[in-house]
């Protein structure tokens, strides 16, 4: 029996992961754990083999004046935490962290992150991050593996963020700009049987999961409005007029293109639904 300790209760990828690992009840027990307040530093994580960190702060605007309480919430109580599960015996730290550690990179042009690349990030949610990885990476040791995992958009029914917003206007959207791009996503059920992978081999270091396949905006939209049984006119977009729509955030945000390099995620074991799957499964959930 692999004992597993989820800290941040009631968070997306949390309960997904809880309910995921439901179906191997005899190789796993599931412990959740809310981190707001204090009372989590009376829990004892001893005789747990995995703590698989997700609380944070995330689908918010990363505005300035929530830099203490992002770096306080993302960064110190990420630290604290895998300080008392060293501290206590738990051999495995998985730290859920973001691929937004790398930024946005240049506006109008391709992202493509490699093992090499960098981070840079560009706001204080990717700094919280990047700072907490740099912490926790130092007290992996013989005894204590350290999982960091880079996820880039996870998408699945019920799921919070950029994309179920995109999906919403898309239900509306009869037109919709002609503009390339590729983005790196990851369907919940794949990133849930990924993180249980990394347990049961104790992977350590930092880790790129990700979707066989790259998605573009144009796609979500297009096959989003097939299934719910609407037609999408697709408007061509001048590159020239792209690259200035790029200076406008939200469109940025839509239209940016970000995409890990196929290599750097080698290992495609723990992917059992591909993208249109993934969206039928939301488009029925959403109805």
């Amino acid at each position: 029996m692999i004992n597993i300790l989820i800290t941040g209760a009631n968070s997306y990828v949390g309960t997904s992961f809880a309910a995921w690992l439901s179906q191997w009840p005899d190789k796993y027990h599931i412990d959740t754990i809310s981190m707001y307040g204090n009372d989590w530093r009376s829990r004892s994580f001893a005789g747990y083999d995995a703590v698989f960190h997700v609380a944070g702060i995330a689908h918010r605007t990363a505005s300035a004046s929530m830099k203490d309480m992002y770096f306080a919430v993302n960064r110190d109580l990420a630290v604290w935490t895998a300080t008392k599960a060293k501290t206590e015996g738990v051999k495995q730290f998985v730290f859920m962290s973001s691929m937004m550690v790398y930024g946005l990179g240049a506006r109008g042009e391709e992202q493509t992150i490699t093992r090499d690349t960098v981070p840079s990030p560009s706001d204080i949610y990717g700094q919280s991050k990047l700072d907490a990885e740099t912490v926790i990476e130092k007290m992996e040791d013989d005894n204590f593996a350290v999982s960091v995992l880079r996820a880039p958009i996870i998408y699945g029914p019920g799921c919070r963020g950029n994309f179920p917003k995109l999906l919403k206007i898309a239900g509306f959207a009869i037109f919709s700009p002609n503009i390339p791009n590729r983005r790196s996503m990851i369907y919940i059920d794949n990133f849930c049987e990924f993180v249980r992978v990394v347990i049961d081999c104790r992977s350590g270091g930092i880790l790129f999961p990700q979707d066989k396949e790259y998605v573009s905006t144009i796609e979500v939209i297009k096959e989003y409005r097939k299934i719910i049984n609407k037609r999408t006119l697709m408007v061509p977009f001048p590159k020239c007029l792209s690259r200035k729509l790029m200076c406008f955030n939200k469109f940025n945000n839509a239209f940016r293109s970000s995409v890990y390099a196929k290599e750097i995620s080698e290992n495609n074991s723990y992917q059992s639904v591909d993208f249109l799957t993934g969206l039928r499964r939301i488009a029925t959930k959403t109805k």
